[in-house]
């Protein structure tokens, strides 16, 4: 079994790009004695906090200020990467945020609804 998300990075001529990434998951006793769930690999986080996009919110071109996950977890939101491809998120979806250099991307919400999302930042 596998878990997919989307990754927005800079190449080294700092143009950003989206890929998408798989995650391998194990069977693992998780929490016994409820049976075992799906896992992957653990990856060390430094923090994490809940933001809330307002109507209308937009962000001109900037790069992520850390490498971190977002997951969203409600309303929609659309990030273009340097290079022109564009992607919508919803909830349940996660992007990874390595574009920490070069042009970066812009983020605008899409409809009404209020983005709220979870951020987790990696160590390091």
């Amino acid at each position: 079994m596998k878990v997919t998300y989307t990754c927005i990075y800079a190449d080294s001529d700092g143009e950003s790009h989206f890929k998408d990434v798989e995650v391998e998951l194990q069977e693992t006793d998780f929490a016994p004695p409820a049976m075992p769930l799906q896992v992957s690999s653990y990856i060390p986080a430094a923090e994490c906090c809940f933001i809330t996009l307002p109507p209308g919110w937009y962000g001109d071109w900037h790069p992520a200020p850390r490498r971190q996950f977002v997951i969203h977890l409600s309303g929609q939101i659309e990030t273009r990467a340097s290079d022109g491809e564009t992607r919508t998120f919803e909830p349940g979806d996660i992007l990874f945020m390595e574009d920490t250099s070069g042009k970066g991307h812009i983020s605008r919400m899409v409809g009404s609804a209020e983005v709220r999302n979870m951020i987790v930042r990696l160590s390091g």
